[in-house]
């Protein structure tokens, strides 16, 4: 069983005195600032107010409570009196003390009170503080993209009124969301910034608070050296100022450390110590925290008794926080007990109940990066509910486990996609508020000035130091384009009507996806067990297959041998390797499999596996029998078909870039030209992650004049050399071709996916400069209603893998811009062998009217047969995404 996430978060706000008893979206409440507290003494209001303030203080249920009834009286007073300050003020407390008892829904209507009056008075520092207060509300019942809004509109604020404890504050609050959100860079990124700001303040307590904070990214993101070492100066810190919560905070997360580490004394020494502290601040929150990682520890101690009663006692405690994302972990850590001790069916009761809330919170997320990485955050339940269904179905073959084990693996992939699919068929823009399509506008104008100047100064040779600030100043520029985008989304009608996609079950697979040829054989890997379904339209079969790690140090090991140049001629060792990789993946469905064509949904590194290239029959590769199509899940096909029905073809065949010009030394360039040859900052990050030169593809001219030939001229577009550009690349008129070739480099960036692209000519005819890299971002805004795209380019077919999703990369970014079906390779082929593969490909399809998918396996096993390029290494890279047809 994995660990999850069980280590506590502290936000703040102004930081100081008091902390909301809230584990996660918590605050660090500071007390009203004076004037507030004495500019209205004279009043009844007021007086009343700062006997609720002394009740506060206790710091107990009891007391909370008995501060709600004084500034209850209070409220009464001062609104009978026209006090709005002293209004305001006991609608702010009022909301901390109801936000420190659970009751959320009351906290959150109090803030808002007490905001409108802020407003309309003008106190800025005031808003602020409330927004941020809000802000923690939202993030703790997952309504994460209100929490992002209020905190943003809070740090306006505070750098309008020039205030940086306010702004390392909300710094700090909008990386925990982030945090939430499984985006543990960025969180990091945020609460450094928070740290800068605040070190030399003099207030420990919000430097501990931060630290802690930081501790916590670097735990998520692995680096438990670096974890350690800050959470010790945090709690060093919280022990000198004798801040009980921060001390229990930080004792909590060092005991995660050491379970992370399997030292499972180490980590209950720690518990030990934190459990206690919360109890004596009464917070349940940080209670079920920590009873919650007690009982993972008791758990692989052996102590499953101990563990039951420790995860049954979080349970109620969960529930009473309000915080629903913790309530998920902590059911999924008992869910997974439970199956360990063979109480399938309560274990079901309790993932399926983690999973309804993980589902309800993904719904709240507008960002569809952030909901990405949320929703691969979670994928754990997914696995643990997967193989408890698949161990029922042992038990039962005809419970019907084994269907709702597929319909699980399909809600587990690739959700993001159907999101965003579904968008597009919708076009969620109309309706808008014509200012916020101004602002999209706006924003993409100074992004790609942006983009623009930061290329001139690599090319005049500017200060790298110049060049680095341009950077950051893009990197900004993305954060509030993204931002945008989600706020266009949540304030789209077309948006809001949407229903959310639903993933496909047995029988909407087998009527909607499947015909009488086709057969999909799904794979999900497992860290103990993994499973293969096998469907067909008319029957399920499924097949539980090694872990995880044994999968993949197969696939590992083909891939290597089969992508060495130097191996490429061995072929017995990757006969060897693509037998028994072979062996474990398709052993179990030898017999069964039927038909004309395999749809093949792979999880982890079998997205990277060509797996037209194994054999169920000695060495046969499976093109010999079947056309292998691949997809990111069965239910993405559906929604593909959905967004094609009724869509009529352009009216051209064929546009084709092929052969840019990257460099300066080029032949082609004018002589007169003398430009160096410096590469565009994000061009160049892209070009080092991939690993290739940007050397010219010269047989990439002979590809295109080979298939041109197959299409009358009049019904195609050349664009070769100089004018294989950008500019037309995203001009309008490729939306009235039915196949839009690109036979150039692609670029994938696994670390940031948006830098990934095609790199078309970087020089105009002229010899200047250019703008030649076509980003993913933009291919999100491009509309091309294509039958076919084809990517004849090195590792168009890779991008950022992100678990649960799949490979975010080019393909998807020309699914969503309209593609019906997309080819790409998954590593870097042969410029000269490519020629040669798309030369058949198109012959086929274009001379012979097979279908895209009829025709690549007919040029795939051509090649095979070939002596020159039978190594699969030369035609196996290429892959078909989406409609067969």
């Amino acid at each position: 069983m994995k660990l999850g996430k069980g280590n506590v978060r502290i936000a703040f706000l102004l930081g100081v005195l008091l902390f909301s008893p809230a584990v996660g979206a918590a605050n660090l409440q500071r007390e009203p600032r004076e004037p507030l507290l004495v500019a209205a003494a004279s009043t009844s209001a007021n007086s009343t107010f700062q006997a609720g303030m002394e009740l506060y203080r206790g710091g107990t249920i009891a007391a909370w409570q008995g501060a709600i009834a004084r500034w209850t009286e209070a409220l009464e007073q001062a609104k009978k009196d026209g006090d709005r300050e002293t209004e305001a003020l006991t609608l702010t407390w009022l909301g901390n003390a109801n936000s420190n008892l659970k009751d959320l829904p009351t906290a959150a209507e109090v803030y808002s009170q007490a905001l409108k009056i802020y407003r309309e008075t003008s106190d800025r520092h005031s808003q602020a503080s409330t927004l941020m207060s809000l802000g923690s509300i939202h993030a703790t019942r997952g309504e994460y993209q209100k929490a992002f809004e209020t905190n943003e509109e809070a740090l306006k604020l505070w750098q309008a009124v020039q205030y940086k404890t306010g702004e390392a504050a909300t710094l700090n609050n909008i990386a925990l969301i982030y945090g939430d959100l499984g985006d543990f860079n960025t969180a990091l990124d945020y609460h450094q910034r928070a740290l800068k700001l605040i070190e030399n303040a003099g207030n420990s307590l919000n430097v501990a608070a931060t630290l802690n904070n930081i501790g916590r990214s670097y735990s998520d993101s692995g680096k438990t050296t670096e974890a350690l070492a800050t959470y010790n100066r945090a709690l060093s810190l919280w022990q000198e100022g004798k801040n009980v919560k921060g001390q229990a905070s930080t004792l909590n997360n060092i005991g995660y450390l050491y379970a992370s580490a399997k030292n499972w004394a180490k980590a209950r020494e720690y518990y030990q110590q934190a459990f206690p502290l919360w109890q004596q601040l009464q917070d349940k929150g940080g209670e079920a925290s920590t009873l919650t990682n007690i009982g993972y520890v008791e758990a692989n101690a052996g102590n499953r008794d101990r563990a039951l009663e420790a995860y049954n006692r979080a349970i109620p405690l969960r529930q009473a926080s309000g915080d629903r994302a913790k309530e998920a972990l902590t059911r999924y850590r008992l869910a997974a007990l439970r199956r360990d001790l063979g109480n399938f069916t309560e274990a079901k009761g309790e993932i399926e109940a983690a999973i309804a809330i993980i589902e309800d919170l993904r719904t709240n997320i507008s960002r569809s990066d952030l909901r990405a990485s949320f929703f691969a955050s979670k994928q754990d339940y997914y696995e643990l509910y997967i193989d408890l269904l698949m161990q029922q179905h042992k038990r039962d073959k005809s419970a019907g486990y084994d269907k709702l084990a597929l319909q699980t693996s399909e809600r587990a992939r690739a959700r993001t996609l159907l999101d965003v699919l579904q968008e597009a068929r919708a076009d969620i823009r109309q309706g808008v508020d014509p200012k916020l399509r101004d602002r999209e506008r706006q924003l993409q104008q100074q992004l790609s000035a942006a983009e623009e100047q930061r290329f001139k100064l690599a090319n005049a040779g500017a200060p790298q130091e110049q060049i680095d600030t341009l950077s950051r100043e893009l990197e900004t520029l993305i954060e509030r384009y993204r931002n945008l985008q989600a706020e266009i989304r949540t304030r789209s009608p077309r948006y809001a009507a949407l229903t959310q996609p639903e993933p496909l079950g047995l029988e909407p697979i087998q009527q909607q996806v499947l015909d009488d040829r086709t057969v999909l054989l799904e794979y999900y890997l497992g860290a103990e067990r993994s499973y293969l379904w096998m469907v067909t339209r008319d029957g399920l079969a499924s097949y539980e297959l090694p872990g995880r790690a044994e999968i993949e140090k197969a696939a590992k090991t083909y891939l290597s041998l089969l992508k060495n140049p130097a191996q490429r001629r061995r072929t017995e060792q990757v006969e060897e390797a693509r037998s028994a990789l072979s062996q474990v993946l398709l052993s179990p469905v030898r017999e069964q499999l039927k038909g004309e064509r395999l749809l093949i949904v792979g999880d982890g590194i079998l997205q990277y596996l060509p797996f037209a290239s194994l054999s169920v029959n000695g060495n046969t590769p499976l093109i010999a029998d079947f056309e292998v199509i691949t997809l990111p899940s069965a239910s993405t096909l559906a929604i593909l078909r959905g967004e094609q029905a009724g869509r009529k073809s352009g009216t051209r065949a064929l546009a084709i870039f092929a052969d840019p010009v990257f460099a300066p030394e080029d032949e082609r360039m004018p002589k007169s030209a003398a430009f160096s040859q410096v590469l565009p900052m994000e061009l160049q990050e892209s070009v080092r992650a991939s690993g290739i030169l940007l050397s010219r593809l010269p047989f990439t001219k002979q590809e295109a004049d080979n298939i041109l030939a197959f299409v009358p001229s009049d019904l195609a577009t050349e664009a070769i050399g100089f004018s294989a550009n950008r500019n037309l690349a995203i001009s309008d008129n490729l939306s009235q071709y039915r196949i839009i070739h690109f036979a150039t480099h692609g670029l994938a960036n696994s670390k940031n996916p948006e830098l990934s692209g095609l790199v078309l000519s970087l020089f105009n005819n002229k010899g200047a400069p250019q703008n030649g890299f076509l980003r993913m971002h933009e291919l999100f805004n491009l509309n091309l209603p294509a039958d076919l795209v084809v990517l004849s380019a090195c590792q168009t077919g890779l991008g950022e893998q992100i678990r649960g999703e799949g490979i975010i990369g080019l393909t998807r970014g020309f699914m969503y811009a309209g593609a019906a079906r997309v080819v790409a390779s998954l590593w870097n082929v042969d410029d000269r062998g490519t020629s040669e593969l798309m030369t058949r490909f198109y012959r086929h399809m274009l001379q012979e009217d097979q279908t895209p998918a009829a025709a690549l396996r007919a040029a795939q096993l051509e090649m095979s047969k070939t002596e020159e390029w039978r190594s699969p290494f030369y035609w196996a890279g290429f892959t078909l995404q989406g409609e067969w047809d």
